[in-house]
């Protein structure tokens, strides 16, 4: 998934825009995600701007050395990227400047990459700790601690954030593109539904998906599979299936693929999930987040605070201009807002996972190079 990182683009625009390259190389050009945009235009741009990236976005790049977390010479090297365009890593919560525009005189105390910043939010500082966050795509997130767990199952080793003065903290993610984007395709592209939150009354209709799967592989399968060639299905139709039964698959189709990455998780890190707290626009679908904890068998908690993001974010920069003095007094603000206790019987869930495992093989090498000496159709 080359497109899921930066310097192959980079690498692109180099190519392509003419003097690009050389500029670069003479220090004319900087590059950076971002934050590294915003901090720089904030802090004065071309007059004075302070050139930086935090460990969580540098480690997006697919340049960054997640041991050491500096730019590593051996991929500069291997995409001919100048090392002068790059910005100076630095922590998660350290004060990079002050803004001269738009706000001035404030300092800007912290950046995240989006997903480590929801993992920050929710307080999941200790290793074994997880979050998912449900909007267009879902992103689980778990805890490793001080160490890297290389993934042998498809998942990424990410830096999970990183403090002033202390070894950073690692974290195993597993990436499903598509989540909420099948609610939006159930709503528009087969107008099922008028709006998204009807998709649950719709659900709830019925107490089961009537032998219906729907595998949302619109642009292949995503963690834990990268099957690029993989297409969605619909399976498991008779005369029976109503707008219910599809409605239940839909939302079934997020819940399982929650659980090929969370077992991805356990398989590469050891480490046994034993609750999932939860973010993002889909939360509110309770018959989902329901779902969810029966398949993986786990607690499923929202915190009180949605928008676990910005919070994230926010503790990250309170941090470094000491609002707060320490992780410990921000665990002690999480508060929980809802609780999904798993109640599906160990059959039930043998049983619906043995199901979607056979709708997910009919999804796999659908796409195939067309013989151009083939007669058309028809």
């Amino acid at each position: 998934p080359a497109g899921y990182f930066a310097a192959p683009r980079l690498r692109w625009l180099l190519d392509h825009v003419p003097g690009l390259q050389r500029r670069a190389r003479l220090g004319e050009v900087a590059f950076g995600t971002m934050e590294s945009w915003l901090i720089w235009n904030l802090t004065g741009g071309p007059d004075g701007g302070v050139h930086v990236t935090d460990v969580t976005n540098a480690s997006r790049t697919m340049l960054m050395d997640i041991h050491t977390l500096q730019w590593d010479q051996r991929l500069l090297d291997a995409l001919d990227v100048p090392a002068a365009m790059l910005p100076e890593i630095r922590p998660n919560a350290q004060v990079y400047g002050t803004c001269t525009v738009g706000l001035p005189g404030v300092v800007i105390g912290g950046a995240f990459g989006d997903q480590q910043a929801a993992l920050f939010g929710q307080t999941c500082f200790d290793e074994g700790e997880a979050k998912c966050t449900y909007g267009t795509g879902a992103f689980l997130l778990m805890n490793t601690g001080a160490s890297v767990r290389p993934s042998t199952h498809g998942l990424l080793s990410t830096v999970a954030y990183a403090l002033e003065g202390e070894q950073p903290v690692y974290a195993t993610e597993g990436s499903i593109a598509v989540a909420g984007a099948l609610v939006q395709w159930f709503r528009d592209s087969l107008e099922m539904i008028s709006s998204a939150p009807e998709i649950e009354t719709l659900a709830r209709r019925v107490e089961d998906n009537g032998g219906c799967y729907i595998v949302p592989a619109f642009a292949g399968l995503f963690a834990p599979r990268w099957q690029a060639d993989a297409r969605g299905v619909v399976v498991g139709l008779t005369s029976y299936v109503t707008r219910g039964h599809l409605a239940r698959a839909v939302l079934e189709a997020t819940a399982w693929q929650t659980c090929e990455v969370v077992e991805a998780v356990d398989l590469d890190t050891s480490l046994t999930l034993s609750r999932l707290r939860v973010d993002g626009g889909m939360t509110a679908n309770h018959l989902l987040m329901q779902t969810v904890a029966d398949v993986l068998d786990v607690p499923v908690e929202r915190p009180l605070v949605a928008e676990s993001v910005s919070l994230g974010a926010a503790y990250a920069a309170g941090l470094a201009v000491g609002f707060w003095p320490d992780l410990d007094v921000l665990r002690g603000t999480w508060r929980r807002a809802a609780l999904w206790e798993p109640s599906m019987s160990p059959v039930v869930r043998r049983r619906e996972r043995a199901a979607w495992d056979r709708a997910v093989q009919r999804t796999l090498h659908w796409v195939v190079d067309e013989d151009p000496d083939a007669a058309p159709p028809g």
